[in-house]
């Protein structure tokens, strides 16, 4: 039998909002990968939350709302590109709790970022997620167009 309607609103994250969005920033992370000795500085961390509300910054964070409780979050970027005239918009984070995963909260999410992007004047929305993330990657099929692309990273020393 599939799990019931979740009753949950999307909306900017406030400042109050610090406890909750910590616990699911730090779930996300342990999904990742990144704990213990491959967990992200402190530093890292309060500098993500402090751009959130700083208006010189094109970082942003939406959080699904359950009532009493966060089940998930969104972090995004406007960017400019080489390839557009106009900004694009980087979906960097997405997270939901266990429990509501496949319930429509990643969805509603996304979406949300869709019409935020879409407000501010981007062309486009785009993101990247692990190989091994086979159920995100099955909505992601549904809400977008896999590019093909293969990413490549290097972790540069700190100056």
């Amino acid at each position: 039998m599939p799990e019931p309607v979740l009753d949950f609103r999307v909306r900017r994250v406030l400042l109050e909002d610090f406890d909750s969005w910590r616990r699911l920033w730090d779930g996300y992370n342990e999904f990742y990968g990144r704990v213990g000795p491959d967990a992200l500085p402190e530093a890292t961390t309060l500098k993500t939350w402090e751009r959130f509300f700083d208006s010189r910054e094109a970082v942003y964070a939406i959080v699904a709302d359950c009532g009493d409780q966060l089940v998930g979050i969104a972090h995004y970027v406007f960017h400019r590109s080489t390839t557009r005239l106009n900004e694009v918009c980087y979906l960097n984070d997405l997270f939901s709790i266990e429990k509501v995963r496949g319930r429509g909260v990643g969805r509603r999410l996304i979406e949300t970022v869709y019409a935020h992007a879409q407000n501010a004047g981007c062309e486009s929305v785009y993101w990247q997620t692990h190989e091994t993330n086979s159920q995100a990657m099955a909505l992601y099929d549904k809400l977008a167009k896999r590019s093909g692309f293969v990413v490549y990273s290097k972790i540069l020393s700190q100056v």
